[in-house]
């Protein structure tokens, strides 16, 4: 179970100031180390944010020189809050505590003895205070730097496959309370299910899988003028590593920037169906796409990687970062 890890994390973030020093704290006290850490505050347009990655080596992964495969976990949201239009984390802040107690359960187990196989790379954002866009159905909370920024310090290199994980509410096309995955992404393509992760949700929900669908709008970057579910596939732009979307939903279109929309039962769902994820990724007993397959699709039709750029009429206006270490 992960509800002390999801409780304890949504304590930490419901706050209008983020305590650099109380992050520290709370993941170290969990058994991350020092040197597995990173937290930078990066300034953008419309404010400032504070990413967070934290790298928890496995006991026989790659940074040991050892043959398991490093997965990511990335939080995917515009902010945790949006102060001081509304007062309390919203529900666009699910990514984030989804990936952080992932951690912080991930880190716990280790300290006790139960290390996985593989490194987990987990990464995220946090701000409290993000701007509200307009949004159909419902309103989405904005991010205060672009998307190629939040790329750039949440997708690593290292990273061999990824889950994504992101409210998505605010839509008509997905109709069930809990969590969905979406079919891999990788390369411009939009891959069948994988078999194996809609085996771990089974196991860890008692409930049939929800595949949410994925389209061509969605897998291309943001800021080309198309319209995309929200930015849960955004990682995919960035890497060459298989991307699978981890969707927290709801029956109703619930905005974003809605407060006390949070549900922890989902969310500790989320967690759970991640941390096994790992445990059997980590043992090459978890595969998010059909390598073969995917090799014959290039050969059969060509590389799609165009669809990772902006595109020949880019609407995508670049500006520079200022990072800081928090």
């Amino acid at each position: 179970m992960a509800w002390k890890q999801v409780i304890e994390v949504y304590d930490l973030l419901e706050s209008p100031r983020l305590d650099p020093d109380n992050l520290e704290r709370f993941f170290f006290q969990k058994g991350v180390k020092p040197s597995e850490f990173d937290l930078y505050r990066v300034r953008g347009k419309k404010g400032e944010t504070r990413f967070v990655k934290i790298v928890i080596t496995g006991k026989s992964g790659r940074l040991k020189g050892k043959g398991s495969p490093t997965l990511g976990i990335i939080g995917r949201l515009g902010g945790i809050g949006a102060r001081p239009k509304k007062i309390g984390l919203v529900s666009d802040a699910d990514g984030a505590i989804t990936a952080l107690a992932c951690a912080a359960k991930i880190a716990n187990m280790r300290s006790r003895g139960d290390a996985l196989p593989g490194d987990v790379i987990v990464a995220t954002h946090l701000c409290p205070r993000s701007p509200i866009i307009p949004h159909r159905p419902v309103p989405f909370m904005g991010a205060p730097v672009e998307m190629e920024i939040m790329n750039r310090y949440e997708v690593d290199e290292a990273m061999e496959a990824i889950l994504s994980v992101d409210t998505t509410k605010g839509n008509r096309v997905i109709n069930r309370r809990g969590f969905a995955i979406s079919p891999t992404v990788k390369d411009g393509y939009i891959l069948k299910v994988s078999e194996d992760l809609l085996d771990v949700v089974e196991v860890v929900t008692g409930r049939l899988p929800v595949v949410f669908p994925v389209t061509t709008q969605d897998i291309t970057p943001y800021g080309n003028g198309v319209y995309h579910l929200n930015s849960i596939l955004q990682p995919a732009t960035a890497t060459s590593a298989p991307v699978v979307g981890v969707a927290i939903t709801a029956e109703t279109a619930v905005p974003g920037c809605a407060t006390g929309a949070s549900q922890p039962v989902d969310i500790e769902l989320a967690v759970r169906f991640c941390v096994e994820v790992a445990k059997a990724f980590g043992q090459k007993r978890c595969s998010f796409y059909d390598h073969e397959e995917y090799l014959t699709l290039v050969s059969l039709y060509g590389s799609l990687s165009h669809l990772k750029t902006p595109g020949q009429k880019s609407l995508v206006t670049r500006s520079g970062s200022n990072p800081k270490k928090a």
